[in-house]
């Protein structure tokens, strides 16, 4: 797919998409608690379709309602996964890397020997962590070089661990969630470096919201379980409510993701007054910070429950620390190429492994589009306010790559043409139909 995007101004209002970290965190939660889980407002991405598919490959079942909402139900993975019944001998994590990192935890918890595959970038990005780590717990492990595919034969056996949590903390999630369907019972999992620490809230909470066993988090550096019976006989009465969601029907919503509406509120700032809805204030998403750097930046901003209004202002440089968030790399390189000054973002050296190199990505691209950005150790200087010039982009197949050329392109000095621009159906294939509701001048070539 080719899009053009010819300068624009915008209005109106939109909603957030489906945020795919707490879409894909629903799913494993669904596959792991025994009984009927309602999934309410679901993503649609490419991410969240894998997750469902993963969920299904492993025992359980899914129903689409004519709300829009998806049913699942599960025997609870181990159990299923104990009969040895109803699990295929290969999953798919098509390119999701939290897909992967969270459900090869889960998988570890079977008896039966299971294939995980990926797709495209998801075949280079590093899985090594599992060589080391789950021979520890019990699994037998080959992979390609630290590479998927992985082969895995558990059953993972919760016992006290370290591990390094400097590359991300979705590997964190997939033991937290293995940890709790396993039962683990006074045994901890201790974190060296953690980074993206709200993600790993996020985790908690949802863990919560599906009635699961959720450790005590020391600090971040060790989360320690103990059986739901055992804290039950030291809590106060109507506490024990987290046990019985075990046996009920979960209703879950889905927040509003604020990765992708990171790229809604960046092109507000730069090309026009916008309505954002469906964006949780009160969210435990590391993306949320966005909001700091927007206040930063000197563009109109109006904050409210599930509402935010945004426009452009005089906008200047900033500084930001995108280390426990650096999703937000993308787009904030787009709001830094039209601040006056350098900006500086903090974090470059989370980007090595993400869809592509973003830093170098980063660089090249929006160098094609005349923005001089410098790397500098841990520091990305983006010198802004020059001008953003017509060229032509490649996304580099990195979803967040296109979104963020998208959205620069708005207030450029002529077209800007974006190839291989369907990488956005990783995260928010509704990205380029809400920029043209927003009265954005878009042509999409197939």
């Amino acid at each position: 797919m080719q899009v053009s995007v010819t300068p624009s101004i915008i209005k109106g209002e939109i909603f957030a998409p489906a945020s795919k970290s707490s879409m894909q965190r629903a799913c494993a939660a669904s596959l792991v608690r025994k009984g009927e889980s309602i999934v309410h407002n679901p993503g649609t991405s490419n991410d969240d379709k894998a997750a469902l598919g993963v969920i299904q490959a492993l025992g359980a079942t899914v129903e689409y309602l004519s709300d829009g909402s998806i049913k699942i139900n599960s025997e609870g993975f181990l159990k299923v996964s104990s009969a040895g019944e109803g699990l295929g001998e290969a999953v798919n994590c098509g390119e999701a890397g939290l897909g992967i990192r969270m459900f090869a935890p889960i998988i570890a918890l079977s008896k039966s020997t299971i294939t995980i595959n990926g797709e495209g970038s998801l075949l280079n990005r590093p899985m090594d962590f599992f060589d080391g780590v789950l021979p520890q717990l019990g699994v037998e492990i080959t992979s390609n070089k630290g590479k998927l595919p992985l082969v895995l034969k558990g059953p993972l056996q919760p016992k006290d661990i370290t591990i390094d949590g400097s590359l991300s903390s979705q590997f964190l999630t997939g033991l937290l969630l293995a940890y709790a369907a396993a039962g683990a019972n006074n045994v901890g999992i201790k974190v060296v470096d953690l980074k993206s620490k709200p993600y790993v809230d996020l985790t908690l909470k949802v863990m919560h919201d599906f009635g699961l066993n959720i450790p005590e988090n020391r600090s971040y550096e060790e989360f320690f379980f103990t059986s739901i019976v055992n804290r039950e006989s030291s809590m106060a009465n109507g506490e024990s409510a987290i046990a019985n969601l075990q046996s009920a029907i979960v209703n879950y919503t889905v927040e509003g993701d604020w990765s992708g509406g990171a790229f809604l509120l960046v092109a507000g700032a730069i090309a026009g007054d916008i309505t954002v809805k469906g964006l949780d204030i009160h969210s435990t998403q590391a993306d949320k910070a966005v909001l700091k750097a927007l206040k930063d930046c000197g563009c109109t901003l109006t904050i409210g429950e599930g509402v935010i209004e945004i426009g452009p202002g005089d906008l200047t440089a900033f500084r930001f620390d995108a280390t426990d968030c650096p999703d937000l790399f993308p787009p904030l390189v787009a709001l830094a190429a039209y601040c006056e000054g350098t900006t500086v973002i903090k974090g470059v050296q989370r980007l090595t492994h993400k869809e592509s190199n973003r830093a170098l990505t980063l660089q090249d691209e929006f160098g094609k589009l005349g923005i001089d950005i410098q790397l500098q150790d841990d520091e990305m200087l983006i010198k802004g306010g020059t001008g953003v010039k017509a060229a032509n982009v490649h996304s580099r197949h990195d979803h967040r790559i296109a979104m963020a050329c998208a959205v620069a392109a708005l207030k450029a000095d002529g077209e800007v043409v974006i190839d291989e621009a369907q990488a956005i159906n990783k995260s928010y294939p509704d990205f380029y139909g809400h920029l043209q509701r927003l009265g954005g001048v878009l042509a999409i070539k197939l």
